[in-house]
């Protein structure tokens, strides 16, 4: 009985040993999936070489056909950082990518391709905005006052200082449509201004207490900055003083677009987009949506919108500037819509 029993678990042990050994084929695995619809995504812009959007664990995507499908860039390194904003400079081939952790990648084939070229593993703040002065030099700003300069076309950076500045967030560097005037704004009503070009930088007096997220050049003198829980302002003195805007929608608003028509969109909270036909006195209501946050928006060729968020990516079909201009005006009520 002994015998029988240690001979099958030989032939068992055996025919184990066989199968694991034994050359066999290996089913075809299934497409990638990218969850573009369903991640993370902190930017959107289009380039020469199409859409490029990023943002949850260093994923840059780019689609080469308007936003219908989507395949991921080639990165030197994969961090899994966190991508916060991208930038490209006038020729739309070269461009930069930031994020959490220092992090800064450059391409120059409009996002198919992105060179590792900063990962700062000691302080590892989180950067949030950058953008390339007349100068050519290319500025980011970010977290505790963090303030880098690049004069090699992003190659190399180095720890800038601004007159005045503290250690709250900095969280968006803007331009003027003149290249002279610019705007930096962030935590706690920080804000500063430049009159030639970003080359020296002056503390404007504090407007407002709380978080700015943006700004927006609207022509001439005239600037939209935009922030938390609806708090939007407006000067038309390059930002010398500011005048607030009256909303009552107290939620946060985080990203801009200007339409070749003029008109200013805000997008933030609750999936909402607020329009201004006269730039920046009043808004209206043109969507407001679920509970996703909005965090930058696109305009397709064919006037469709892209609008990425917490929640990934949304295509909505493009809307008339008369379809626009019937939104519903910005009332007391709309607070609780």
């Amino acid at each position: 009985m002994r015998t029988s029993v240690g001979l099958l678990i030989t032939l068992i042990v055996a025919a184990a040993g066989i199968f694991a050994f034994s050359p066999r084929t290996t089913p075809a695995l299934d497409d990638s999936h990218i969850p573009v619809h369903d991640m993370q995504l902190n930017a959107i812009v289009e380039t020469a070489a199409g859409l490029v959007t990023a943002g949850e664990l260093g994923h840059i995507l780019i689609s080469r056909d308007g936003g219908e499908q989507w395949e991921r860039a080639e990165l030197s390194t994969q961090r899994h950082a966190l991508i916060t904003r991208l930038r490209f400079s006038d020729d739309g081939r070269h461009g930069l990518a930031i994020g959490h952790e220092g992090w800064i990648l450059r391409t120059e084939d409009g996002g198919r391709h992105w060179q590792e070229v900063a990962f700062d593993t000691e302080r590892g703040v989180p950067l949030l905005d950058l953008a390339q002065l007349p100068s050519g030099r290319w500025m980011a700003v970010g977290a505790f006052g963090r303030v880098l300069a690049s004069d090699d076309s992003g190659l190399s950076w180095q720890p800038v200082s601004i007159p005045g500045n503290t250690d709250w967030h900095l969280n968006a560097i803007r331009p003027a449509e003149d290249g002279r005037h610019w705007l930096i704004v962030g935590e706690a009503g920080t804000a500063f201004r430049s009159l030639d070009g970003g080359q020296s930088w002056a503390p404007i007096p504090a407007f407002y207490e709380g978080s700015l997220y943006g700004a927006r050049h609207l022509g001439e003198a005239t600037w939209v900055a935009y922030g938390m829980r609806g708090n939007v302002f407006r000067s038309e003195d390059h930002g010398a003083s500011w005048q607030a805007v009256p909303l009552d929608l107290p939620l946060s608003l985080f990203a801009d677009l200007r339409l070749p028509g003029g008109t200013l969109l805000l997008a933030g909270q609750g999936g909402t987009v607020l329009a201004s036909h006269d730039r920046g006195r009043s808004f209206s209501v043109v969507r407001r949506q679920g509970k996703r946050t909005l965090t930058d928006l696109a305009l397709t060729a064919d006037g469709d919108w892209l609008l990425t968020s917490n929640d990934g990516l949304q295509r909505i079909a493009g809307q008339s500037q008369a379809e626009l201009a019937n939104a519903l005006p910005l009332l007391a009520s709309d607070a609780g819509a």
